[in-house]
This record gives structure tokens, sequence and C-alpha cells, in this order.
């Protein structure tokens, strides 16, 4: 399991270095501060493309799994979680290492968690349904993810903007919403508050707040503009935001 976490940390950084080869929009060339968030923000769409189609796949091709969340185990799902995990830990790294913590501290706080928690269910071999469930939440990412490309390159599509912005929010609902609020449920209800269990519930708890706030951004952003407040003449160019 260390090999293929370390592997897949190796294969994030291939992206990254492949999307620095890339070329980028003439709005992200002309401020220095865009190319870190660009490059990272692509690497962030590979992962989102190819973990959230997995999680899906995984699920609707062994169904049964759902039967069992605590117990139940898939060579597919390990390897999805050790897939991840090596992507956390890479994101993690790039943000430390290019001076992007304090901007970006809430992905920081967020990666803490998901790898301290897949890496419990990596030892372990349990609840690795529930991490599959969760990382549904990347093809929610997929849309949000590519709203966050389009703002950064002046998209001149007003009608393209639009059209993924009524598909992220039902996204939003289906593979981010649903799925935590069906886990918060299960966990509460039917998993023992001790040990593993205790520690990960705590988690999925500090989860559910963060995604609440993160929709309430969303909303106001894209849905309610008006009632955004102090983001006027604010410069996030260099800064990393789950909604931005």
């Amino acid at each position: 399991s260390a090999a293929l976490v370390g592997g897949s940390v190796a294969i994030f950084g291939a992206l990254r270095r492949l999307a620095l080869a890339l070329p980028r929009p003439a709005a992200v060339r002309s401020r220095p501060g865009r190319v870190w968030r660009w490059r990272n923000l692509l690497v962030s769409f590979a992962h989102s493309v190819l973990a959230g189609l997995w999680a899906l796949f995984s699920l609707w091709h062994s169904p049964e799994l759902l039967s069992d969340i605590q117990d139940g185990y898939s060579v597919s799902g390990h390897l999805l979680v050790c897939f991840s995990s090596g992507y956390f830990i890479h994101d993690t790294l790039d943000i430390i290492f290019n001076h992007q913590s304090r901007s970006s501290w809430e992905y920081l706080v967020h990666h803490a968690m998901a790898i301290s928690a897949f890496v419990s269910l990596i030892i372990t071999g349990r609840f690795l349904v529930a991490a599959m469930l969760l990382l549904l939440v990347e093809v929610s990412n997929i849309f949000l993810t590519t709203r966050m490309l389009m703002k950064m390159s002046n998209v001149p599509s007003l009608a393209l903007y639009e059209a993924n912005k009524y598909i992220n929010l039902v996204m939003y609902f289906a593979f981010r919403l649903a799925p935590q609020a069906y886990l918060t449920w299960y966990f509460l209800r039917y998993v023992e508050v001790q040990g593993q269990g205790a520690f990960l519930t705590a988690n999925l708890l500090l989860l559910d707040a963060m995604i609440l706030m993160y929709f309430s951004r969303l909303l106001r952003s894209d849905f309610f503009p008006s009632l955004r407040k102090g983001s006027a003449g604010r410069d996030v160019d260099g800064e990393k935001f789950l909604i931005d």
C-alpha cells in the first residue's frame, strides 16, 4: 500500500510537470500570480476525472458493497483510496513548497483530514466503502474545477459558464451533499463511537461543516452575488479556495 501511495504521488508529480508545458490562456499568462493556481487546478481536474469516474464505476459494478459499509472490501476500492491519498499528499506538498500555505490553509486542513482518514482505512481495511462513497464528490469537483478554470481564463462564452453553473449545482447535490448526508446518518446511527469509528465520525462531522460553508459560498457567488461581502477589489490570483 505504501508503494501504491508513493506511486500515486509520483504520477501527480509527472502530471504537474506536464501541466507546466501546456499552453496557458492570455488571462493567465498576463498575471504571474495565476500561473501556479492554473497549473494546480489542472492537476486537481485530472484527479477529479480519474477518481470520480473510478468511484462511480466501482460502486456501479459492485453494488453489493453498499450493504456493508464498515467491512465491505474490493481491490478496486483499495487501489482508489491509495490513488487519492497520493493526490492529497502531492497537493499538500505542492501548496507548501510553493509558499501558498497561508492563502490555501483551507485545503491543507481538508487534505490533513483526508490523508489521516484514508491511511487509517488502508491500515485496517475497514470503511473502504465509506471512502468510495465520499470520493463520489470528485464527480462534482469536475464541474467545480471547470468553473474555476473558466473564471481564471476569462472565458468569453457566458452561455458556457451559465450552463456549467447549473450543472455544477445539480452535481453538488447529487455527488457531494447526498453521499455526505447519507454517511453522516449511517455513522451516527450504526458506527461505534470509539477507536477508528470515533475518529472517522469526528472527521465526517467537521467535513459536514466545511461542505455547508462551501455551499453557501457557491450560492452567493453564482446565484446571489449581491450578498457577497468583502470581495470587491480583492486580488486572489495566487490563492486557492475551495469555492471562489
